[in-house]
């Protein structure tokens, strides 16, 4: 911009995170892949309730990282790391073992978690200006 302040997020250049962020992004996407593992063997166990609690879960630990690093990033780093558990768990074993049965509790926990983890990375915590002089909600 003309007159010294800094140009839109989107104007600006992209930046590669901090150490910090990096860690607290790695971090949210292992324990994103705990809870996905959690939620795979919780979900059929008590059905419905196992489910629920399963895709409470989820969507507890992608807003809490959107809240936790104050970006869409942090929700979308515990996605990606319950996307990449859960795809892994649905494959079958050689001994013919598997984490997911054929029911419709299985795929309400795989598109229920999915669906929740784009709606948790698009409404996530949104970075506000940070000075004064925009008012925002008025």
């Amino acid at each position: 911009m003309s007159n010294g302040e800094p140009g839109s997020m989107l104007a600006q250049p992209l930046r590669p995170p901090s150490a910090g962020r990096a860690l607290a992004y790695l971090g949210l996407f292992l324990l994103g892949a705990v809870v996905g593992l959690a939620g795979t063997l919780v979900q059929a166990a008590w059905f419905p309730g196992g489910l629920l609690l399963a895709l409470a879960g989820a969507a507890g630990v992608f807003l809490g990282g959107a809240y936790a690093t104050r970006g869409r990033g942090g929700a979308v780093a515990p996605a990606a790391g319950w996307i990449v558990a859960v795809i892994l768990l649905t494959t079958s074993r050689p001994e013919g073992d598997f984490f997911f049965g054929a029911g419709g509790g299985s795929y309400l926990f795989l598109l229920g978690g999915m669906a929740l983890a784009v709606i948790c990375a698009t409404i996530g915590a949104v970075r506000q200006p940070g000075d004064g002089s925009a008012r925002l909600g008025k």
